[in-house]
């Protein structure tokens, strides 16, 4: 069954013809290809675009091995553009391409040509696009599947849904197959032989057992603060290795710019201002980060909190980890305490601050989770997502609580 991926597609049609290269940028077999071949090419067609208008070409096609060549590459579409009507140019895997660069800015001159493009993780990077393009790019980045998503191909209800997606994460081709055998062993392969040699073949790392080490020990505590010093002083306490502080803040940085990981950094909501460390780090497939640690620690705490972050950034929020410095009297004491606030997530002018509670079983709890958010003396929604079903409602202090499946399942449960 087909995904109708809505929200890439409609990033797609509103950067249609905009004078920039489109490039389509992801974690490896999220889904970037399909967009463009499939969903977007259909759309052309639909809407009236005549099919020798569009140029699509998969470079990692054997048939179009001539096309590597960049000269080549350059005067095949040329040809193809006849008359001022435009034309719509697709280039899968296009870091195949030697001084692709120099192709695709040649083709920027033709006034009624628009290029969408792809590119392999270990070659061509969200990084590597602004010195490349130099202001003539932009990115529309491709996450696995949101739960939204997965829910329109599932056959379950959405608890059960809920559980499988925790598990094995949002990859399509994993959705699609319908043993837990087949999805673990496909994830396991995956991670070894495709996401880790990516990082390792880009970076001519030696050290591979040592990025492993690092991945299953980010895997592990998703969603916890820790820093390059924190990692490795927790190396040498449980397993007796060195890796120095400077290696591991490479590594972290590598694994950032492969699409495996994403940082949220720290933010002092009463002092207004980032603070340099330590930050978070969440998976952007959680079957992935799962297989790391050979899925033994599915613990819904933590999950749900990185569903959440990765929710936000597939709405174009920027996510960052709050932070409230407060006083407290402890009888004739000021106790100094740091509160959490899991996610600040910003958009323009709008800001939503969010904690994720796995439960709240009790009014204690609710008062808990509701406390944090009220020591922020702003006028922004403030929002508690919790896994129990319950309706949306507002509290007396007009904290909204909502259950984490009417945010997942409505992209404007946010807009209230």
């Amino acid at each position: 069954m087909a995904i109708q991926r809505e929200n890439y597609l409609n990033k797609l049609i509103e950067a249609k013809n905009d004078g920039l290269i489109k490039v389509i940028t992801g974690i490896r077999r999220c889904g970037k290809s399909y967009l463009l071949n499939n969903i977007f090419y259909e759309y052309l067609l639909n809407n009236n675009v005549a099919k020798d208008h569009i140029i699509k070409i998969a470079l990692d096609d054997s048939d179009n091995e001539e096309l590597l060549n960049p000269q080549n590459l350059s005067k095949y579409i040329k040809e193809k553009i006849v008359g001022k009507e435009n034309y719509y140019v697709i280039l899968d895997e296009i870091q195949l391409v030697k001084n692709f660069e120099g192709v695709l800015n040649g083709l920027l001159r033709i006034n009624n040509i628009d290029i969408y493009v792809t590119g392999s993780n270990s070659k061509f990077l969200s990084s590597d696009i602004v010195t490349e393009f130099r202001g003539r790019g932009e990115e529309i980045k491709v996450y696995p599947l949101s739960f939204a998503e997965f829910m329109t191909i599932s056959n379950k209800d959405k608890f059960d849904s809920w559980q499988e997606y925790i598990t094995y994460g949002g990859l399509p081709l994993v959705v699609s197959m319908m043993t837990d055998e087949r999805k673990t062993n496909y994830l396991k392969e995956q991670q070894k032989n495709v996401y880790l040699n990516d990082v390792i073949e880009r970076n001519h790392i030696k050290h591979d057992r040592k990025l492993m080490k690092l991945v299953q020990t980010i895997s592990s505590n998703i969603g916890s603060l820790s820093n390059s010093k924190k990692i490795s002083d927790t190396f040498l306490s449980t397993s007796n290795t060195k890796i120095d502080s400077k290696t591991i803040s490479l590594y972290l940085k590598y694994l950032e710019e492969a699409f495996m990981i994403e940082k949220a950094e720290r933010y002092d909501v009463k002092g207004k201002k980032y603070l340099s460390t330590p930050y978070k780090y969440y998976f952007t497939d959680l079957g992935i980060r799962n297989s790391f640690i050979n899925f033994r620690q599915v613990e819904e705490t933590h999950i749900m909190k990185n569903i959440i972050y990765l929710e936000l950034k597939r709405r174009d929020y920027n996510v960052d980890v709050g932070m409230i410095a407060i006083n407290e009297r402890k009888g004739n004491d000021l106790i100094y305490k740091q509160l959490e606030v899991d996610f600040i997530a910003n958009k323009g002018n709008n800001k939503i601050y969010i904690q994720s509670a796995l439960n709240m079983i009790d009014e204690v709890k609710a008062k808990q989770e509701e406390r944090t958010l009220l020591k922020i003396n702003d006028a922004f929604k403030k929002i508690i997502i919790v896994k129990d079903y319950v309706k949306k409602t507002r509290t007396e202090n007009g904290v909204v609580i909502m259950n984490i499946f009417d945010f997942l399942l409505d992209q404007n449960s946010l807009e209230f």
